[in-house]
Order: C-alpha cells, then structure tokens, then sequence
C-alpha cells in the first residue's frame, strides 16, 4: 500500500490578513486563518492527509502524464513547472481510502497545478476511479477545484466532461453514493459536468462556484448580477447545493454520509 508523505511548511502567510502561522499551528486549524477566519487554498497531498484515517489512503494511477497531444507552444514547459511545484504527475489525485472507518474512492483536484484544468488525463483518472469504484460497489468521495478545461488540448479537453460524466451514470446506476465538495474555486467544465453530479453536494463556506465569469455573464445578459454571485452561500440559498460545511467538521461530516449510506449487511439465518 502507498502510504502518501505529507509536507508541513515552516511558516504559511494568510493572503487575506497578511498574518504569518506556524506551518503546524495552521495544520492544525485545517488551513483556515486563525486570525481573520479566511480559508486557505489546500494542496491536494493535505488535503487527503486531513481527510482520510491515518495511512488507509492508496493512489491509483499515480504514473499517468499529460502529453502534448496538440504540439501547443509552451505546454511542455507550463507541465514540468506544474509537476515540480507540486510533486505530483497532474491535476487530480485518485485513489481508495477510508473516512471514519468508511471505505471509499477519493478523488482531489489541486488548483496549483494549472488551476486544476481538465485535461485528457484528468478525465482519464477520473473515469478510471469511478470505474473501479463501480466494479467494487465503493462509493466516491470528491473535491473540486478548477478553471474548466485545459486549452491547450483543446476539444480533446471538453470531450472528458461527457467521458467523465458516463462514468458517472454508470455508477449511479450500480445504485452506489457520490458525495462532491466543492472548494474555491470550482468553474468551467468541471461545475458544468462532474461536480454537480453528486448525489449529495457540499462547499466550503463562501467558494468560488460557477461556470462562466461574472463578468463575461454581465456583458452577455447585459444585466448587473446580484451581490454573492457564484458563491457557496447563494447557491444554498437557491438549492444548487445541499449544505456548505466548515472544513474542520467536513471529515466527520462525509464519514457521517458514508455510514448512513453504507450497504446492509443481512444476518445469516440458520
């Protein structure tokens, strides 16, 4: 089993307050300001660290690369700069762990690889999860947090909301449990695709959830948008999600979900 190591920074400065934390005070508080209260942006290594029990967490398709399909100038180049700033092969991590002794698939996008953009082979470690998931009646657990597609791979990129959301179906229809939770930000085609396809939906308080721009939106309608647009709030309040969770009750708050919808197990009768 791949046992995944976790990296605590020796000091982490809030980008809201200005204020500088202990790397392993701010652990502790789950990433969130202990001063202002403002939520921090979490690599995806932290956050399976802060999500999942202990070392039950094992990575599935850990070596597969982007590739320059398209001979996009510059892509190769945006690629190792991704890989080496966050130690990892691409947007999303993938992989089977347990959240409160529950067992699951968990998927978690990380913005500071391209800002999480939807590539070929996010699609393809996403469809490959749920896959698995399906073949072995495990539910999934995902956070998202992305710009949409991956330009420089053009329509190829835009073909894994479909391909995704096959997998998707295909799960729910083995009649198994999809929980999403949406970060900041979540937009594009991830919104428009596999993040609002869970059975059940989650955010953090106040993400940055959308599809496009706000501005790009007040231009095409030619209509000023209200205050809180596109954030978590607004969306509960017009029943686009389920609830918005403080990130330090969200552990207890999926392992919850997940023991409720747990497959009965029948008593022998003898």
């Amino acid at each position: 089993m791949h046992v995944m190591s976790l990296f605590v920074e020796a000091s982490v400065t809030c980008k809201a307050c200005g204020t500088e934390h202990n790397g392993k005070k701010i652990f502790s508080h789950h990433y969130v300001c202990p001063t202002c209260g403002a939520y921090l942006r979490v690599g995806a290594k932290k956050r399976i660290r802060l999500i999942t029990d202990g070392t039950t967490f094992s990575e599935l398709d850990k070596n597969l690369i982007s590739r320059n399909i398209l001979d996009f100038p510059g892509y190769d180049e945006k690629l190792d700069v991704a890989k080496k700033l966050t130690d990892m092969n691409e947007a999303v991590i993938t992989g089977i762990a347990k959240i409160g002794g529950a067992p699951c698939c968990i998927f978690v996008m990380d913005a500071s690889f391209m800002m999480a953009s939807m590539g070929t082979v996010v699609g393809e470690k996403l469809t490959r999860l749920f896959e698995y998931a399906t073949s072995h009646n495990l539910p999934v657990v995902g956070f998202t947090a992305s710009g949409g597609a991956r330009m420089q791979e053009g329509i190829l990129s835009l073909m894994q909301m479909a391909k995704v959301s096959g997998a998707v179906k295909r799960h729910s229809d083995a009649g198994l449990l999809y929980i999403t939770v949406l970060t900041d930000p979540t937009t594009g085609g991830v919104t428009a695709s596999f993040a609002m396809e869970g059975d059940i939906i989650l955010a953090e308080p106040k993400a940055l959830v959308g599809f496009a721009g706000a501005r790009v939106i007040e231009q095409t309608t030619g209509q000023k948008l209200p205050a809180g647009f596109q954030r978590a709030e607004f969306l509960l309040d017009h029943g686009f999600i389920d609830a918005i969770v403080e990130r330090k009750d969200l552990k207890d708050t999926i392992a919850s979900i997940l023991q409720m919808h747990a497959p009965k197990r029948r008593k022998k009768v003898k």
